[in-house]
């Protein structure tokens, strides 16, 4: 029974096994990646939202598709709450914003422990600056998963910056932002001012 005996002991040990990363190692694999497709898909009787409408129920909100925007490089988004929908209209009202991306699946991964992958809800260029933006719930803001992903950003950001330095200059920043404190006039500047995390 010893085969059988060291899986239940292995199986118990698992359950209380952690695994804490004590730091990052930074890794380019190429200069850039080409944006992968978006496949927005309608349902029967759906047609495409203009993002800048407030939403009657915006439980329903990730399965609708929204348009009408000027700078971001996809022609139609799909959002996971009403909050970053209004996060992309702050980011359309921001006149430093040059372009923006809620990235598609696979676009922009950030390895994290165990080989998962983190994906920011936003990239974003300004006139001075790049930024990771992650629309959170206020309550999940100081989760451990959720710090962990801001952390392994962060350190990101800051290789981003030095390399930056060799090209156009712009720095890299990462903007945690509580899901209840975006207002449509508010500017990216402004959130960063607040909920910038680490250095740029």
């Amino acid at each position: 029974f010893q085969a059988r005996l060291g899986g239940l002991v292995h199986a118990q040990l698992e359950k209380h096994r952690k695994e804490l990363a004590t730091s990052y190692e930074a890794k380019v694999t190429s200069g850039h990646r080409t944006l992968k497709s978006m496949i927005c898909e309608l349902g029967a009787g759906q047609s495409e939202r203009n993002f800048r409408e407030p939403l009657d129920s915006k439980k329903d909100i990730k399965s609708m598709v929204f348009g009408g925007f000027e700078k971001c490089l996809y022609s139609a988004q799909k959002f996971d709450s009403d909050p970053e929908r209004r996060f992309s209209v702050l980011l359309e009202n921001d006149t430093t914003v040059r372009k923006w991306v809620k990235p598609a699946k696979g676009n922009f991964q950030i390895s994290l422990k165990g080989g998962q992958q983190y994906e920011p809800d936003f990239v974003v260029e300004t006139q001075k600056a790049r930024y990771l933006c992650e629309v959170k719930r206020h309550d999940l803001t100081e989760d451990v998963e959720v710090l962990a992903k801001a952390q392994a950003a962060i350190v990101w950001c800051k290789h981003a910056t030095e390399f930056t330095k060799t090209t156009d200059g712009k720095p890299w920043n990462y903007l945690l932002v509580p899901d209840d404190v975006i207002k449509e006039n508010m500017t990216l500047d402004g959130l960063a001012a607040i909920y910038g995390r680490g250095e740029s």
